[in-house]
This record gives C-alpha cells, sequence and structure tokens, in this order.
C-alpha cells in the first residue's frame, strides 16, 4: 500500500503535468487577495499615463489567458473593471494592429 507522502507525491506530479497546479495556485493566490482588500481604504488616484500602461499590462495578461494575475492587477490598481476599447489604446498609443495576428506594433 503506498503512503501519504507517495500518494501525495503522485497527485502533485499528474497535477503540473495537466497543468492544473498553477492554475489552482493563481486562483487561490486572488482568492487570498481579494479576501485581505481593505475596500474601505480609498485608492491613490492613476495619472494618466499610468491608466493607459495598467491598460496595456491587462491586455498582455488578458491574450495570455492570465485572468487570475489580471484580476489582481485590477483590485490592486483601482483600474475599471471594464477594459478599455482595443482601437483607443492602440489609438492613444500611436501604435498600430496587424490583421493578420490581431498584434499590436
Amino acid at each position: 500500500m503506498a503512503t501519504v507522502a507517495e500518494l501525495k507525491a503522485v497527485l502533485k506530479d499528474t497535477l503540473e503535468k495537466r497543468g492544473v497546479l498553477g492554475h489552482l495556485k493563481a486562483r487561490i493566490r486572488a482568492e487570498v487577495f481579494n479576501a485581505l482588500d481593505d475596500e474601505s481604504e480609498p485608492r491613490p488616484s492613476l495619472s494618466h499615463e499610468n491608466f493607459l500602461i495598467n491598460e496595456l499590462i491587462r491586455e498582455y495578461l488578458e491574450f495570455n489567458k492570465y485572468k487570475y494575475t489580471a484580476s489582481v492587477l485590477i483590485a490592486e490598481s483601482g483600474q475599471p473593471v471594464v477594459p478599455l476599447d482595443r482601437q483607443f489604446l492602440i489609438h492613444e498609443l500611436n501604435a498600430f494592429e496587424d490583421s493578420k495576428d490581431n498584434t499590436i506594433r
């Protein structure tokens, strides 16, 4: 019969191979942050530049499907829950979008 330590090791290995362990850790971090976040404490106001930088970071996180990391960024930075329109962001950054793969240059 397998020991508890062996079962833990096999379970951890299986979850890592399936990509579930990282997802669970990110979800736990996000939930812990949300539970500890003091919503009564006002957020500092963001400058226009920092607002755009945060939106660009959010775009990157959501593009790469780091949704829990993005949720922590939104909560911690005070960004609006609804993201800026992508075309507006491209215009503000004087960038352009490559239509074949939707990348911003």
